[in-house]
């Protein structure tokens, strides 16, 4: 699957009490770019009949990113079940390459009015593919 990427620069008010960035700025992140994966790639018709939630995130933090620091961020859709799919993000030090942190989250796609879980459907999934 080809990923979603995007760079970023690390901000003073990313940063935690070490001077490193904040855990809860990784999952910040984490969502921002998955969403905007979504947003990109799928159709007006689809963004207004469905919706994402987060059923459960694994974030695995390699090292540490500190003021200014350029961060690449990837993610894609490592596979797909019933409602669920399973999207990787990676973050790596953009000048050095260093890994930063792995995540992998399960999100559950809802029918916009009900609120029910659905199935993700082949058209969905080639969308990520």
């Amino acid at each position: 699957m080809t990923p979603f990427e995007k760079d970023i620069r690390v901000q003073q008010e990313d940063l935690d009490d070490l001077n490193h960035v904040n855990n809860v700025r990784y999952v910040q992140w984490i969502q921002d770019i998955s969403k905007e994966h979504w947003q990109k790639k799928a159709p007006e018709s689809l963004k207004e009949d469905v919706i994402w939630v987060v059923l459960n995130h694994n974030i695995t933090y390699k090292s540490a990113a500190k003021l200014n620091d350029h961060i690449k961020i990837r993610t894609y859709i490592a596979k797909t079940k019933g409602a669920i799919s399973t999207r990787i993000v990676e973050m790596f030090d953009a000048v050095t390459n260093v890994p930063i942190v792995h995540a992998k989250t399960e999100w559950c796609m809802l029918n916009a009015t009900t609120y029910k879980p659905m199935r993700v459907s082949e058209e969905i999934q080639n969308i990520f593919t």
